[in-house]
């Protein structure tokens, strides 16, 4: 869910509008994972905003969502034991790889970019061509992925039900014995769903703390908002609430081989379209857009602009944008890294073939 081609010509009150209703909450949050909270203005200031502050939600399954932190860290879910989750979205940066597409089994490069998990919650789909509708749905992919983790459905379930201690775990989240995929994937998506950063200084801006961002960055959002970047990027993900076209001003030449949603749909007005993406903690993400044709954040809103837009920005311009996107990034998760169980006799050994 990296900075990617996108624009569409809806009405910022049409899109405030379909912007779902969450619970917006003070205080301090500690379940293990880290201070997540931080104290707001009981009133929000700046409501009508197409952008919002990400919300902060008590509503956690703490059982749950420590099975799942383990999984999203367990390695033996791999078939040679040495990739996980957080091997290509790593939470220590940014919840990606920082690479062009990620490194998976016998040292195979995947065919794109690598999006982050933080806030992944807030994406309308998952993967660029939304192939996965959830969450849950797309932590089963890259475990039978031959590309990925390699392994398969049965035995990845084969190798935690044969360590005492994850049996012990499902049963009491799950109330069997037995382990299933689609639990070990409702796990997984638990632990996901809380990897949130709020408290970026924008959304303390908006929420009515004026000294958060400066002046310089504030034009910046005038011109995010001016030039028609927010009508795709807006929400509490500053995008990912919508499919669209890599290439609406002019054809994008630079990946003529990926075709994005035409995958999923074979409707020929999806080629090129693709789910835009998360803006949130971007400049900790790149390189930038599905093809990771960039490592510069200005060069990508360049690219935006004359893709999408069919505008030229100014150097000024850029750099006002640029600072603005900075101030996005939040409180990034605070993970206990978890200790897992060892391997038993019964439990499938690595393959490196």
């Amino acid at each position: 869910m990296k900075f990617t081609a996108i624009g569409c010509l809806l009405a910022f009150a049409v899109i405030n509008g379909a912007m779902p209703a969450f619970t917006i909450a003070g205080g301090l949050i500690d379940m293990g994972y880290g201070s997540r909270g931080g104290s707001m203005v009981s009133g929000l200031k700046r409501s009508e905003e197409p952008i919002q502050p990400i919300p902060i939600s008590f509503d956690w399954d703490s059982a749950k969502i420590e099975l799942g932190k383990k999984l999203f860290f367990e390695p033996r879910l791999s078939k040679s034991g040495w990739i996980s989750c957080n091997s290509c979205h790593n939470l220590s940066t940014g919840g990606v790889d920082n690479l062009p597409s990620s490194i998976g089994h016998k040292w195979m490069f995947g065919p794109i970019n690598s999006p982050t998990v933080l806030n992944a919650k807030f994406n309308l789909a998952q993967f660029w061509d939304g192939r996965a509708k959830d969450l849950k749905e797309q932590a089963k992919g890259p475990i039978a992925n031959p590309m990925e983790m390699a392994s398969n459905h049965e035995l990845a379930v084969g190798v935690l039900q044969s360590i005492t201690e994850y049996v012990q775990w499902f049963k009491e989240v799950y109330k069997d014995e037995k382990i299933t995929m689609d639990n070990v994937a409702d796990a997984i998506a638990a632990f996901e769903e809380t990897l949130t950063t709020p408290n970026s200084r924008f959304d303390l801006w908006l929420n009515g703390y004026e000294n958060k961002i400066s002046e310089f960055e504030k034009e910046g959002y005038d011109l995010f908002k001016n030039k028609g970047c927010v009508a795709c990027h807006n929400g509490f993900g500053v995008g990912g609430n919508s499919f669209q076209k890599f290439g609406i001003a002019k054809p994008y030449d630079k990946d003529t081989q990926t075709l994005g949603r035409y995958n999923v749909t074979k409707n020929e007005k999806d080629k090129y379209v693709f789910k835009v993406p998360l803006l949130r903690n971007i400049e900790l993400t790149a390189p930038y857009f599905h093809d990771a044709s960039t490592w510069s954040l200005g060069e990508a809103v360049n690219i935006m602009a004359e893709y999408q837009l069919g505008v030229t920005l100014t150097a000024d311009e850029t750099n006002k944008i640029v600072a603005f996107l900075q101030t996005l990034t939040g409180d990034q998760p605070s993970i206990i890294f978890p200790i897992l169980p060892p391997s038993t006799a019964n439990t499938q050994k690595p393959d490196r073939n």
